[in-house]
């Protein structure tokens, strides 16, 4: 007997995604600080929008509002777009404050 519709992991995924209009600066090893725009984020991971002058598998450590630095790596690159996997997951109350911080950005997509 079914409980109900599964989720795919695509639809988990997305699900767990807000949309976010976040400048926040990232230190890396060879290069020091960077800017970072973020346009959306979960609870392990972001997706930043602009020009990197790092490649896939480099690391940055971001400083966030309320929550302070943590270690990202760079899984994929796509034009002027990158995803990044935070080296550990926030928790749930830790990343609603965050997100809070950063105002949601209601122009963007909603990712649902």
């Amino acid at each position: 007997m079914s409980r109900g519709a599964a989720l795919s992991v695509t639809d988990q995924r997305r699900a767990a995604r807000h949309s976010v209009d976040h400048v926040a600066f990232a230190e890396h090893r060879r290069l020091g600080d960077i800017k970072v725009h973020i346009i959306n984020m979960s609870a392990n991971g972001f997706m930043t929008e602009g020009e990197l002058p790092i490649g896939r598998g480099e690391r940055i450590t971001v400083r966030f509002p309320t929550i302070g630095n943590m270690e990202a790596h760079l899984i994929w690159l796509v034009g002027d777009r990158a995803g990044f996997q935070l080296e550990r997951v926030i928790r749930q109350d830790e990343f609603l404050g965050l997100v809070e911080a950063i105002k949601p950005n209601s122009r963007l997509r909603r990712y649902r």
